[in-house]
């Protein structure tokens, strides 16, 4: 049983949060980050948070993508932001197709449970581009921020925060940071 350390984490989508949204990527060569990822990660790694990636990839289940080349791609994701002296403390990812039901695939949080005791809850983020990701935030009982980049419908949960840009979810962050 793990003990409850309190450690602020910061929650990120992979497709169209951090790196641009690929339908069912299945190539490392193709992953393409968004320009201001870098610095504002850093920022927010400076300021104590740890980051930790969660994902649907149904594109396993529905046979377009290997379980095999999701892990390279995530291994590539993790070989470039630390080339940029960014760590990641943890990479989850749902490989189930969304009939069936599973507790891992967000908004769920089955994918993170072995964590939950670890979170501090007043100081974690959920950063993410579609509703599951807010959902999954606010399941988890922690903040949440939209990044807005494309028109959406069926918003059943409110984000606490939304932004169109990734930096402007790490400004917010260090400026709520600041108010504590």
């Amino acid at each position: 049983m793990e003990r409850n350390v309190n450690l602020p984490i910061i929650f990120l989508d992979r497709d169209g949060t951090i790196i641009k949204d690929k339908i069912y990527l299945n190539n490392p060569k193709e992953i393409k980050f968004y320009k201001d990822i870098f610095m504002s990660m850093k920022k927010l790694q400076l300021s104590g948070y740890k980051f930790v990636i969660v994902t649907n990839q149904s594109g396993i289940a529905r046979g377009y993508v290997s379980r095999k080349n999701v892990i390279l791609i995530h291994k590539k994701i993790r070989e470039i932001l630390k080339s940029k002296g960014i760590k990641i403390f943890k990479i989850y990812f749902c490989p189930h197709h969304p009939e069936e039901k599973c507790g891992c695939r967000k908004p769920a949080i089955g994918m993170v449970k072995n964590i939950i005791s670890l979170i501090d809850k007043k100081k974690s983020f959920m950063i993410g581009d579609l509703p599951t990701d807010i959902e999954f935030g606010k399941n988890l009982g922690i903040k949440t921020i939209l990044i807005k980049r494309k028109k959406l419908k069926n918003f059943s949960v409110k984000p606490d925060y939304i932004v169109k840009t990734f930096s402007s979810a790490a400004k917010k962050i260090i400026s709520l940071e600041k108010k504590c």
